[in-house]
């Protein structure tokens, strides 16, 4: 069964992206989480109205700082450093999909136990709220994907070479490659995203990476993350897990973002977007919201537009 999905193309307003917001602070505090330590962040009043944010691959949950800033409404924003990302504890074993939604479920219990929350991710963050609002559809209020909206489809033939690549990286772990100082890290964020001001760059980079004795900076997050993936992507399984979403869902997309040619559904349409709504369609109370002028890190390069589109969706 298919879902009709409704399309709201948001356009940047001038009065909206010219707001400056004063930089709000974050309490950091370490929870257990399923017998690992959990580095959380947490912005605003906890008797305010709760909304859990997932950051996506190679980040942290600072990243969120600027959109954060960006909300109007008072609200208690809780984001975790998923495991083996940031300063949450690193996982020998290696790290699977299905433990950041269990991950998920866990914060939930700590601090919203019993209560239908607000959630939403960027990227990996997004691809594991959504699947966490169609497993357990009725702990979730209201669910946001930023620019997280599956992987390309691959063919089972692909199993054997998948798993025999995975094999390999095993037998050869390949650590990060050291950086001269947190300017460097912030000149690889730039580089990464040429949209990214300096100033949150810096900002970003003291939090993405630490220093280490002997005068150097890493990052700080598990290299076991750059392992290819020893299993099939079935996107048949992720449109039967969103099916199963009951609560309202707002997809939001960047104008810019590689992600719609990465899925490389849309090419030679005349909708941009097309790929990325037919996806959407196997959501029933789901819809669409672009931001222009952004890249995949939407929530960096447009965090007041992106602000506004989240903050209208959950007030309504």
């Amino acid at each position: 069964m298919r879902f009709a999905a409704r399309s709201e193309h948001i356009r940047r307003a001038a009065p909206v992206v010219a707001r400056v917001h004063p930089m709000k602070a974050f309490r950091s505090q370490y929870i257990a989480l399923r017998g690992a330590q959990a580095h959380v962040l947490t912005w605003g009043d906890p008797s305010s109205p709760k909304l859990f944010l997932l950051h996506g691959w190679m980040d942290v949950a600072a990243s969120f700082q600027f959109l954060v800033d960006a909300f109007a409404r008072e609200r208690y924003v809780i984001a975790p450093d998923l495991r083996g990302f940031g300063k949450s504890a690193w996982q020998p074993q290696g790290y699977w999909f299905a433990d950041y939604v269990a991950d998920l479920e866990a914060l939930v219990g700590v601090f919203a136990p019993g209560e239908s929350v607000d959630i939403a991710g960027h990227s990996l963050g997004g691809n594991v709220v959504l699947h966490y609002a169609g497993a357990r559809p009725a702990r979730v209020r209201k669910v946001i994907s930023l620019d997280g909206f599956g992987l390309p489809p691959e063919p089972s033939d692909l199993a054997p070479v998948k798993i025999a690549k995975w094999l390999d990286a095993l037998q050869r772990p390949q650590p990060f490659a050291p950086y001269r100082s947190f300017e460097d890290v912030a000149d690889r964020l730039q580089k990464t995203n040429p949209r990214l001001p300096r100033d949150k760059a810096l900002f970003l980079a003291r939090h993405w990476a630490e220093a280490v004795a002997d005068g150097s900076v890493r990052l700080s997050s598990d290299p076991q993350h750059r392992m290819p993936f020893p299993t099939v992507y079935r996107i048949e399984e992720a449109y039967a897990v969103w099916r199963n979403i009951t609560a309202p869902a707002l997809w939001v997309a960047a104008s810019d973002s590689r992600i719609r040619q990465w899925l490389d559904e849309s090419s030679g349409e005349a909708d941009e977007y097309a790929g990325v709504k037919r996806r959407l369609a196997h959501i029933r109370h789901g819809r669409l919201a672009t931001i222009a002028d952004a890249s995949h890190m939407l929530h960096h390069d447009q965090p007041a537009a992106v602000a506004a589109v989240m903050e209208a969706f959950l007030a309504e």
